[in-house]
């Protein structure tokens, strides 16, 4: 696809025949072939998700700080805070591996909203996105691809916390097929949350004030059932850990985890008897709300 501009910069509308007759660039025409629009957005976004690996081949220090710090989270609050918890009944420590690594695999997808921000707000900074907006492609793309790119990377993410996790004892007790729903229920959350990444990052000025979401996701990763259950809180506390939606996909991992030691926790809450369908329902939630406010924050951006 190629786009001319005259002198004065400005772009002009190209047809592009092998979209069936698109019109790409500022003025947009209807296509010839049915699902040639829809065609063309997944090549878009497929070019997206090229670009942003690319990046990260050339800068692996950014992903190394995102594999380790969900491993030094593991080693601190299983083997430092971890000792002193009692959430199985039969004595502090006991069995609190089994507990807090399926809360921490949900902590990880959840943080990881940040990192999307971040570089979302770097990509604005330095251009990446008006350049994005210049060229003939579909406006969704910077946003599926990201939202794409970033879903592979949790993926990785999930499976080095997962090893750490089976090196210090944790064991998934359920079936073959319970234990890949539990790991798809992650990867869930953690596509809802790219999209309140992406919307937060086009919402941020710059790079600085990125930096200061840990304010935010410190409640959401803390003020939930990853390290305690909702049930020994103090009962407003609680309440809220029980309805944050980390907990229902912490809740339900450990459900289908078949976690030992749950069984005397009889739940207090509603959302916490149906864990598998509030991680389901949560992300979706999220999802409707943030992708098109995410694509129209996009669309909207100041050129």
């Amino acid at each position: 696809m190629t786009t001319t501009t005259h002198h004065d910069g400005r772009r002009n509308a190209r047809t592009d025949g092998r979209a069936g007759g698109r019109t790409l660039g500022s003025v947009a025409a209807p296509t010839a072939q049915p699902g040639a629009g829809l065609l063309w957005a997944a090549r878009d976004c497929w070019t997206i998700v090229l670009q942003e690996f690319t990046h990260l081949v050339r800068q692996p220090s950014t992903f190394a700080w995102q594999i380790g710090f969900p491993v030094v989270m593991v080693l601190m609050f299983v083997y430092v805070f971890g000792s002193a918890m009692d959430v199985t009944g039969q004595g502090a420590g006991e069995g609190y591996v089994d507990f807090a690594m399926p809360g921490m695999f949900a902590m990880t997808m959840a943080f990881g909203f940040m990192d999307t921000a971040y570089a979302v707000t770097h990509n604005k900074e330095k251009g990446f996105m008006d350049r994005f907006r210049s060229m003939p492609m579909a406006s969704s793309a910077p946003v599926t691809g990201r939202a794409v790119s970033d879903v592979i990377r949790a993926a990785i993410d999930l499976a080095v916390i997962v090893g750490v996790a089976l090196l210090i004892g944790w064991r998934a007790g359920g079936s073959l097929g319970a234990t890949l729903l539990a790991f798809a229920l992650l990867l869930w959350l953690r596509l809802a949350l790219i999209f309140v990444g992406i919307y937060l990052g086009l919402c941020i000025r710059n790079t600085e004030t990125a930096g200061m979401l840990f304010a935010v996701a410190f409640p959401l990763g803390f003020i939930s059932s990853v390290f305690a259950p909702p049930e020994m809180m103090p009962g407003w506390l609680g309440a809220i850990a029980a309805w944050n939606p980390v907990s229902s996909t912490a809740a339900a991992i450990r459900e289908l985890f078949e976690t030992p030691g749950m069984q005397h926790l009889e739940p207090a809450y509603w959302i916490d008897g149906h864990a598998v369908a509030g991680a389901v329902m949560w992300p979706a939630v999220i999802m409707l709300i943030f992708l098109p406010l995410a694509v129209r924050q996009f669309k909207n951006l100041s050129r």
